[in-house]
């Protein structure tokens, strides 16, 4: 396990507590929200250092970001986030496997792979597909009909499982831009970068499939289907490095 000085504890510590309180001061989260955010974050920076939170940032800023747009029709739609923002559920649930990554990332258990890059190539991937299936999520709901992904029937717009072109495409280019920027940030190469774009978006559709498939018939909740999406996507970058690296 990598040894970590007191200065790095307190300075992960710090910019924790800041980004959790302001992230709840601009309602992006609920207090117990914040608290899970800020759980999350201190592990990331542990982990990978203050690339891995400006990758949070990103994250942070585009879900922030989309969950505003259009807020009265969505509002209208019953599909709408609450105003206090999203629960500690609901941070858990798009950032505890990324969180995972990190952990496994600082403890550095080369057992289980060739070195550790691996584990930052599986955040970038969880960073990329919730910021995905979130902005696709909120931009989709924009549209009057959506699309059962397994079925193309029509479906009102934010219906479990509805997808549309305007919010895959908001989908994928968030993907892309999460990817962009952590490979700024050298969390992973140009390689890493596409591969994570590339198992975001397939996360992505698993998410709307899952929804379609398990939501619809309350066999899972949004949590749960959140979850199961960045996991598949992470779990695709890394096996695939891990057998064509």
């Amino acid at each position: 396990m990598a040894l970590l000085g007191a200065h790095q504890i307190l300075l992960a510590f710090l910019i924790t507590d800041a980004f959790a309180f302001l992230a709840w001061k601009i309602r992006g989260v609920s207090i117990s929200g914040a608290i899970a955010g800020g759980f999350i974050c201190f592990i990331l920076i542990l982990g990978n250092g203050i690339a891995a939170f400006a990758g949070l940032v990103t994250v942070f800023v585009l879900a922030w970001a989309s969950t505003r747009v259009g807020y009265r029709k969505k509002l209208q739609l019953g599909t709408a986030e609450k105003k206090t923002g999203r629960k500690a559920s609901q941070v858990f649930a798009n950032l505890s496997v990324a969180a995972g990554c990190a952990l496994l990332h600082l403890v550095r258990p080369k057992f289980l792979f060739h070195g550790n890059e691996m584990f930052s190539l599986g955040m970038v991937a969880a960073f990329s597909e919730a910021a995905a299936d979130t902005v696709s999520s909120e931009l989709g709901q924009l549209q009057n009909h959506a699309r059962l992904i397994t079925t193309c029937q029509k479906v009102p717009a934010g219906t479990d499982g509805g997808v549309s072109p305007s919010g895959t495409l908001a989908g994928i280019s968030a993907a892309i831009l999460v990817s962009v920027v952590c490979f700024v940030l050298q969390l992973v190469s140009v390689h890493g970068a596409v591969l994570a774009a590339a198992a975001a978006m397939i996360g992505m559709l698993a998410d709307s499939l899952l929804g379609a498939l398990f939501e619809r018939r309350r066999l899972l909740n949004n949590d749960a289907v959140n979850f199961l999406g960045t996991l598949s996507a992470t779990s695709l970058a890394i096996i695939y490095a891990s057998f064509y690296k």
